[in-house]
């Protein structure tokens, strides 16, 4: 079900994890989400989204807090666009909430980097041009090579060869594009032959940065959704995940130090970076776009 909901603020400092991409502030314009990815972290009760599958709340009011939250706003930096949500889950073909929030970060002078699993991001790269005067970043997450995975671990996802598609579109458009190669799955994504080939074709693809994190988390209510797809696309491989981490949290691949040195060695050849520069918009850029 499909809900609105009036939000209180938009606009927040980002965590140290978000800071590997290169960002400031963070926004999220939905809670839920329409890709149903297997192994999902906002399933976790702490998010307090209680039926994380079934309703998706689109926040009425976002593109009026974005206004008020950005002119208020004393440092200006890098946005990103969705940690409890994707920007560009299906609903947003007709909704538009992201790009209309991209054109008012645009407005304002602000950058911004978007972390998506969908090909639509390529409709509105005429509005993530005009940010890019300032920063405009775009991560595709690709994880399985093969689109027979993708759809297993992703099912309400476009498959990967159209995130392959769409990062060749965005990287001719100049917009700086990135591959986000996380979560990879222990167990089932977690072998050479398939992130090789994602980075071979990402780099054919025109990509400018990898970020690789070779495993998972799991807490709680995401541990039981998981386990649970586990048992219909994957059987008995619930116990080996039991055995291997019981209730931790962080989850890595058992090959997760091999599968980092082989990428940064293949990324290092391919001319791949694999860390973000840390990208500010100088003040005197922000003015520039209200003249």
């Amino acid at each position: 079900m499909i809900k609105e909901i009036t939000a209180k603020t938009l606009v927040s400092r980002v965590s140290e994890i978000d800071t590997i991409f290169g960002l400031d502030y963070g926004m999220n314009l939905y809670r839920g989400c329409q890709h149903h990815c297997i192994y999902c972290d906002s399933r976790s009760l702490c998010y307090e989204i209680e039926n994380f599958d079934g309703d998706v709340l689109i926040k009425a009011n976002a593109i009026e807090l974005l206004q008020d939250e950005l002119a208020r706003k004393r440092k200006v930096g890098i946005i990103g666009t969705g940690s409890m949500h994707d920007p560009y889950m299906p609903l947003e073909e007709t909704t538009m909430l992201t790009r209309r929030a991209l054109e008012t970060i645009a407005g304002y002078g602000f950058g911004v980097h978007v972390i998506t699993k969908s090909d639509l991001v390529i409709r509105d790269i005429d509005v993530l041009k005009k940010i890019a005067r300032v920063s405009a970043a775009v991560s595709l997450t690709i994880t399985a090579a093969e689109d027979s995975l993708s759809r297993i671990v992703e099912p309400g996802a476009p498959p990967s060869s159209s995130r392959f598609r769409a990062i060749k579109r965005l990287a001719d458009a100049g917009i700086e594009t990135r591959l986000a190669l996380m979560p990879v799955l222990p167990f089932i994504e977690d072998n050479w032959e398939n992130v090789s080939a994602i980075v071979e074709q990402a780099h054919s693809c025109g990509v400018q940065v990898i970020i690789p994190w070779f495993g998972m988390s799991m807490r709680n209510r995401q541990r039981d959704y998981y386990y649970a797809r586990l048992d219909e696309s994957f059987p008995g491989l619930r116990h080996t995940y039991e055995a291997t981490y019981r209730d931790n949290y962080a989850c890595p691949s058992p090959h997760a130090k091999e599968l980092q040195r082989r990428t940064a060695e293949l990324c290092e050849e391919l001319n791949i970076a694999t860390r973000v520069k840390p990208l500010l918009a100088p003040t005197a850029q922000r003015l520039r776009l209200f003249e």
